[in-house]
């Protein structure tokens, strides 16, 4: 990791407007772990089914996660709002991470449960250095 805010990872991530573009409250919290193997992410997405979720590669190396819909179904179209901490309406989110240059992007795979999406980016094997000899002669 590097030792600096702006260097890796947090140069590659960026905060996204909702896709309403409005903010509605839903900040869709991350939790960005590396492990040897993988990147993995941890979105809050309370609310979402896994049809509300759209998870993407986009110009080759951007993730990107969109939550369309989590609208609380219990709410009656005529109640008032005294406190909105978890946000209100349907809580759109939408958040794009530029991945870094060794992983698989073709091997990604996503999973919500208990209103948490999981989102597993696999990591190509470090590749180590090949070994050429160099004849040493006397004369070039």
């Amino acid at each position: 990791m590097a030792d600096s805010l702006f260097g890796y990872p947090f140069r590659r991530f960026f905060w996204s407007p909702p896709i309403s573009g409005e903010w509605s409250g839903s900040a869709a919290l991350m939790d960005w772990l590396e492990s040897p193997s993988a990147h993995i992410f941890k979105i809050n997405v309370p609310g979402f089914t896994k049809d509300d979720i759209k998870v993407q590669i986009e110009d080759g190396n951007i993730l990107h996660i969109k939550g369309e819909g989590g609208k609380d179904e219990h709410q009656p179209k005529d109640s008032v709002w005294h406190v909105a901490e978890r946000g209100t309406g349907k809580g759109d989110f939408s958040r794009a991470i530029e991945l870094p240059e060794n992983v698989k992007v073709d091997q990604i795979k996503a999973q919500v449960e208990n209103g948490v999406l999981t989102v597993i980016v696999p990591k190509d094997a470090p590749k180590s250095p090949k070994l050429r000899a160099v004849n040493v002669t006397s004369k070039l």
